[in-house]
């Protein structure tokens, strides 16, 4: 599959929040909070099932888009991106990164030391 573009995710975010919806449903859900007509959401739509990431299936005569990548997926291939142009795909220096350019809340550091702890356990 290709890479799903900014804007397309939008597309993506919605269908996997609100489950399948129509054009004229997602351009409702989408199409006001990014000053998008009817044309711009469609283009979206297009591509997206160009690049196999939604299907479209008929239902009561309408076409009835849904999500073939789950949203899970597509964190994972954007997060892995990101680690492997900025960081050498290394986790560590992602971490150190934000720590030193951003104040990490308690509840934040805590977190981060149970992951690492249930990271551990998992070698063991």
């Amino acid at each position: 599959m290709s890479k799903i573009s900014g804007a397309e995710s939008h597309i993506m975010e919605a269908l996997w929040t609100k489950g399948p919806l129509t054009a004229d449903e997602l351009v409702q859900t989408v199409g006001p909070a990014h000053e998008w007509g009817e044309a711009t959401v469609k283009t979206l739509i297009n591509r997206l099932l160009k690049k196999k990431a939604l299907k479209s299936e008929r239902a009561g005569g309408r076409a009835l888009y849904r999500a073939l990548v789950t949203r899970e997926d597509y964190v994972t291939g954007e997060s892995q991106g990101l680690l492997d142009r900025l960081f050498g795909g290394q986790v560590a220096p992602l971490v150190a990164h934000y720590a030193k350019h951003r104040d990490l809340s308690a509840v934040e550091l805590a977190r981060l030391k149970t992951l690492i702890a249930e990271l551990e356990a998992d070698d063991e």
